[in-house]
């Protein structure tokens, strides 16, 4: 007693009159020669998709209709499941039919011969997720090893450097009044505080421009 030998299925179609099946794998290789070695050096690049031939006969009386259903998903091109022996050992989830061709000879009715292609259809992998800064979070300090933790300590820093300034601009602001005061008072302080109107002046001028950045550096990171 023969044993029965598994039918191949395309999507719901039993092909169970196969004659043949021919299953052929291209690894991805590409030579590339290298100056003072005999031979090429071969690379493999990636594997292309698992190509599997199928010839065969649709016989009886479904075979109209199973004819129909091949003709139909091969103008589709939607995806379909497929096993068959060859391909137990291939992690094989979906194919498409790449090219399908039929026959039907002249005082057999009801008889046609296939030749179909198909081809692996592997799942896309997933999408790229679309963070902030191309995905660099925390500017990818984090990812380098970088305590962003010291970030607060900047800002905070930032923040108090910006306060001292500004009070140093308020003793500046009061000698300026003092001065003032005593020209209003019909006393001469210019000789008292001539040496001091010069870097007083250099002095605003610089801690005006620091005080800008202080605040810039502490919006930065606050």
């Amino acid at each position: 007693m023969s044993e029965s030998r598994p039918i191949p299925l395309l999507g719901d179609i039993s092909l169970e009159y196969g004659q043949m099946i021919e299953h052929t794998l291209d690894g991805g290789f590409v030579p590339v020669r290298i100056a003072g070695l005999d031979g090429e050096l071969q690379q493999r690049l990636s594997r292309r998709g698992h190509r599997i031939r199928l010839q065969g006969y649709l016989i009886g009386e479904d075979a109209a209709g199973q004819l129909e259903t091949l003709q139909k998903a091969a103008a589709a091109g939607e995806e379909l499941t497929f096993a068959s022996d060859i391909t137990t050992a291939l992690d094989l989830q979906k194919v498409v039919i790449t090219s399908f061709r039929a026959m039907e000879s002249a005082g057999e009715p009801g008889k046609y011969l296939y030749d179909l292609a198909i081809a692996e259809s592997p799942p896309l992998p997933p999408p790229a997720q679309l963070d902030a800064f191309g995905g660099l979070d925390d500017f990818g300090l984090g990812d380098l090893g970088f305590d962003t933790d010291i970030l607060g300590d900047l800002a905070d820093l930032a923040g108090d450097v910006a306060g001292a300034i500004d009070d140093a601009l308020d003793v500046l602001d009061q000698l300026s009044a003092l001065a003032s005061l005593a020209d209003l008072g019909g006393l001469d302080a210019s000789g008292l505080l001539e040496p001091l109107s010069q870097p007083v002046q250099q002095i605003s001028e610089i801690g005006s421009k620091f005080t800008d950045a202080a605040s810039a550096l502490k919006n930065a990171f606050g």
